[in-house]
């Protein structure tokens, strides 16, 4: 196809309204007489390079078949007209865009869908309307969702790949991948969906500082001189990406829901709440603030989840939620919880929201009544770090009375809590004794002799200098009091 920047060799402007003009009135008699004109006509400019006349007639050939409608001679037309030796690529692109607003216009289902296939066949593999081709396989995968035939709708959108379109808008490349990852999700395929997502950037999803009174009149002034000296300056517009952000995240947590992967719906959520519309908006603050306490609860205890426990309950926005901040408490204070007590006092509280349901299959949320027992095992293990701070050997009937287990259940939570190194223990059954204390190797036994060792040299040489100080001390002092006997002799 022939390079639309070429310099037209002769501008057909005039001819085109004649051309125009004399096609539309001929359509209403003899519609093939019309497109046979025009299309002689579009021969003409296509070979002298005259873009904006070209453009005319191609929209003008396709108007006329929409308006006689004849939506099968426009599908021909589309195809012909586009394989043309040596069209314009702004042509084509000018063509589809008119005809994509034609879709609206189609008399039943069935034509819109033949119109969507040619406009698909148009652009296939061509790069200057990728963009073009992104929204019209949209459309088309809306109306097969609309059917029913969500696979196909998926099939047909995730086909894509529009992060390397470099002519579309970042935020419609970003509203594409998250219809992309929607559809996954509702088609039930999370992994497609978490791979989808991560081509979103986060970065600019991010909050943008407000500007300082300092930057924005910098900024007056540049556009100022730039007006001065007759340049174009663009309106001054800013992307407010919050509703793309909630979107995103939205799915991020069910994605991370799905995994229970706890830890990272915490930090989804606490992306959302750095938002202006969450934060200004209490009816939306104090149901993120609630989540974000239980799924950080609810998360296995490693060292970033015992930090982010600690900077949770530091917010001074907890004091909104005080049920929910008093539980948080709990967790940060080495101190037992004994479960029947958590169970009667935070229960109502939590089963009344649908993260959590003590009923096993009443739910709607299928992981609810999963969180909940979680929830029992989270304030179990917590028990279980504090006996093992407090204890070194204890009876196994005593910890079964603290912890307000089985013996069985006991061991297996032990067990468990050894296997993922968050406690050291030792259970000895003839003996109905678990043991907290950690065997030290015989390089701590030699470190602390060593330590204990200088720790003790040192001292014996403080000892020794301190007692050679009051010998010197004791000797001085005789000594002077002769001197001043000897002295008041000598006057006398």
């Amino acid at each position: 196809m022939a390079d639309a920047a070429l310099k037209p060799e002769k501008d057909f402007s005039k001819e085109a309204d004649v051309q125009i003009g004399e096609a539309e009135k001929l359509a209403k008699n003899d519609l093939a007489a019309a497109i046979e004109k025009l299309t002689t006509f579009e021969k003409q400019t296509r070979q002298a390079s005259d873009l904006a006349s070209t453009s005319r007639t191609l929209i003008s050939i396709c108007t006329i078949c929409k308006d006689a409608g004849k939506w099968s001679l426009l599908n021909d037309q589309v195809l012909v007209l586009s394989k043309k030796h040596g069209q314009l690529k702004q042509a084509i692109t000018k063509m589809v865009q008119t005809v994509m607003t034609f879709l609206d216009k189609t008399p039943d289902l069935d034509t819109k869908l033949t119109v969507i296939e040619t406009l698909r066949t148009v652009t296939e593999g061509k790069i200057f309307v990728e963009v073009e081709r992104a929204r019209v396989t949209k459309i088309l995968s809306d109306i097969k969702k609309q059917q029913g035939d969500l696979k196909s709708a998926m099939d047909i959108l995730c086909e894509l790949q529009v992060e390397t379109f470099g002519s579309m808008e970042r935020r419609e490349k970003t509203e594409f991948i998250l219809a992309q990852v929607a559809l996954c999700i509702e088609n039930g395929d999370y992994t497609q969906a978490g791979i989808l997502s991560r081509k979103i950037s986060t970065r600019y999803l991010s909050r943008k500082p407000k500007k300082t009174p300092e930057q924005l009149e910098k900024e007056k002034k540049v556009r100022e001189e730039k007006l001065k000296r007759g340049e174009e300056v663009p309106p001054e517009v800013e992307d407010d990406t919050t509703d793309l952000k909630l979107a995103y995240y939205e799915q991020q947590i069910t994605l991370a829901k799905h995994d229970d992967k706890y830890l990272d719906v915490c930090k989804h959520y606490r992306q959302v709440l750095d938002t202006e519309a969450v934060e200004e908006d209490p009816s939306k603050l104090q149901p993120v603030l609630q989540r974000i306490i239980y799924f950080v609860i609810l998360a296995p205890h490693d060292n970033e989840q015992h930090d982010l426990l600690q900077r949770i309950f530091r917010d001074t926005r907890n004091t909104q939620i005080a049920t929910d901040a008093s539980l948080l408490k709990l967790f940060t204070v080495h101190e037992l919880m004994r479960w029947p007590q958590v169970a009667s006092e935070y229960g109502p509280h939590l089963c009344g929201t649908d993260i959590f349901d003590e009923r096993p299959n009443q739910s709607k949320d299928e992981k609810a009544h999963q969180r909940w027992q979680d929830l029992r095992k989270r304030v179990i293990e917590h028990n279980v770090r504090v006996v093992a701070k407090y204890y070194t050997r204890i009876g196994m009937k005593r910890l079964t009375q603290l912890l307000d287990l089985t013996e069985d259940e006991t061991e297996k939570y032990i067990s468990e809590l050894v296997c993922s190194k968050t406690v050291f223990a030792r259970i000895d059954r003839p003996a109905r004794i678990v043991s907290f204390a950690k065997p030290r190797d015989v390089d701590d036994v030699l470190n602390e002799w060593s330590h204990n060792m200088k720790s003790l040299l040192g001292l014996l040489e403080r000892v020794d200098h301190l007692i050679t100080k009051e010998e010197m001390m004791a000797r001085i002092q005789p000594g002077a009091k002769e001197g001043k006997e000897k002295k008041g002799k000598k006057k006398a």
